[in-house]
């Protein structure tokens, strides 16, 4: 799993290694990766890969996501809580954007989103911006 690999090159403390594997154990929230009722696991796991992925530097304690979720969209805002602070990061994640990105159609010919979540995964975000730190 691709998450699992950026969980053990990341400087994420311990508590939080846990608390992700438990979230992908148990596809629930927890103590250490809160996200409301609203937002599908699968679309928990693709922002926290991105988090991991884009952000290894962060000494993560624990992540709270508050996202909106739709066929092919998962937007929202995720505070990130460090050792050093907080980091807030607003993001979009949508592979119908990323299937017209390809140039992607169905047999309808409308833009293949299902490939794309598919074959993209954590890389279907056309929108992630760190706020910077506060404390």
């Amino acid at each position: 799993m691709i998450l699992s690999k950026f969980l053990e090159r990341s400087r994420a403390s311990e508590s939080f290694r846990r608390a992700v594997r438990e979230f992908v154990r148990d596809n629930r929230p927890n103590d250490g990766v809160t996200f409301d009722p609203y937002s599908p696991p699968v679309k928990v796991e693709r922002t926290l890969t991105k988090l991991l992925e884009q952000h290894p530097e962060l000494e993560i304690e624990r992540v709270e996501i508050d996202g909106s979720s739709g066929c092919e969209f998962y937007r929202g805002e995720m505070r990130v809580h460090t050792r050093n602070g907080l980091q807030e990061i607003r993001f979009y994640w949508d592979c119908k954007w990323k299937a017209m990105q390809m140039g992607w159609t169905d047999y309808f010919g409308f833009p293949d989103q299902t490939r794309a979540a598919r074959e993209f995964g954590h890389d279907c975000f056309r929108q992630w911006e760190l706020d910077g730190s506060t404390a």
